[in-house]
């Protein structure tokens, strides 16, 4: 489908999105830049006003005017912006609200990440977006030192609006940055907890994963320039990458498949009870990084097949990737492979390696 960019006012804009509550639609036909406007929601159900607020393409706010949220929410999606169940599922959301159909207890922004890449149906335009955050948009990702293009403004500008949107909020703040794989995984949907330098893992966290159908947690033992890691590290918020199973495109989703995680993000922005269960650790699949192996030459290849899935695991001393004439081999037993993609830029992540890990969180 062909999505022009409309030259519309704002108050146009407004009359579009409060009559067809599809920002989805609004965004992708404005993919670059949309006029600000806000507007005023009242919930049907619960006789409450909140406060709507256009800041930019892809990018809408919604704020309880009845009482002071305890807590600030980012749902970010489109990051890349082939991963279409995500999209689906905060649209829905984001009608919903603006429909009134749905209550608003808390602060709670929304971000499609990409608005660019959604309307070619690929992962990005011309440079992966989630590898731009924590300044990554200012540096050298292997494409050149000084590099400008348009990912590169659109990670300073959801930088800038994450940093404002929580420095001007007063509640326990989170960020939930929901994408799928490239490829499918034996363990169909999973998350990535981002490094936590010094300060325990939550286990309250752990439960609301399960409770969205997530059993199978990566802890990550690093810094990075993904944007989950931004919101954590940057404004201590409770933070994950969230992948829900694998690639499609739009309206071949399963959306069956989500409702854990449907039901626990209606259930957190609308301040319902969250369908949390007693901790026990035998409830997941925990795994740390091994190896993080960067793509350093032309010559890179995966030594496994393209339907093989994320979570597989081999041998000790098998040969999993060669960079030019160096081999990269499995270190240790457990080691399974994840998001696999030879065709990164040189200088750019093309594997990471995991072995399963005992954790204590608090």
């Amino acid at each position: 489908m062909n999505y022009p960019q409309a030259k519309l006012s704002a108050l146009q804009l407004q009359a579009q999105l409060q009559k067809s509550g599809d920002f989805l639609q609004l965004t992708r036909s404005h993919e670059y830049s949309m006029t600000a406007f806000n507007f005023e929601v009242h919930c049907t159900k619960k006789m409450a006003k909140t406060k709507v607020s256009v800041l930019d393409t892809g990018i809408i706010m919604f704020e309880p005017l009845n009482h002071i949220s305890s807590k600030d929410i980012v749902l970010s999606s489109a990051i890349h912006g082939n991963e279409t169940a995500p999209i689906e599922i905060c649209n829905t959301l984001i009608k919903q609200l603006i429909l009134g159909e749905l209550h608003l207890e808390h602060k709670t922004l929304f971000l499609f990440g990409n608005p660019a890449s959604i309307n070619i149906s690929q992962r990005f335009v011309e440079e992966n977006l989630n590898r731009l955050f924590s300044g990554g948009h200012s540096k050298d990702q292997g494409q050149g030192a000084g590099l400008i293009n348009k990912e590169r403004h659109r990670a300073l500008l959801l930088e800038k609006t994450v940093t404002n949107f929580f420095n001007q909020g007063q509640g326990e703040r989170f960020h939930y940055d929901l994408h799928t794989a490239i490829r499918g995984s034996k363990n169909d949907k999973f998350a990535v907890y981002p490094f936590r330098q010094n300060k325990p893992w939550i286990k309250e966290q752990l439960q609301f994963m399960l409770a969205c159908g997530i059993n199978t947690i990566l802890f990550s033992n690093a810094p990075t320039t993904t944007f989950s890691y931004f919101s954590s590290n940057e404004f201590g918020a409770h933070a994950f990458t969230v992948e829900l199973g694998k690639v499609k495109p739009f309206g071949e989703n399963d959306m069956v498949k989500f409702t854990g995680v449907i039901g626990s993000l209606t259930a957190l922005i609308s301040g319902q009870p969250l369908a949390l269960i007693e901790y026990k650790k035998e409830n997941f699949s925990f795994f740390e990084i091994n190896q993080v192996i960067d793509r350093h030459c032309n010559d890179f290849t995966l030594n496994f097949s393209d339907d093989v899935e994320n979570f597989t695991d081999f041998a000790i001393g098998t040969v999993i990737a060669q960079d030019g004439e160096q081999e990269i081999k499995t270190q240790q037993t457990g080691e399974a492979i994840i998001f696999p993609n030879a065709n990164v830029a040189i200088g750019q992540r093309a594997l990471l390696t995991v072995i399963p890990v005992e954790v204590n969180p608090e």
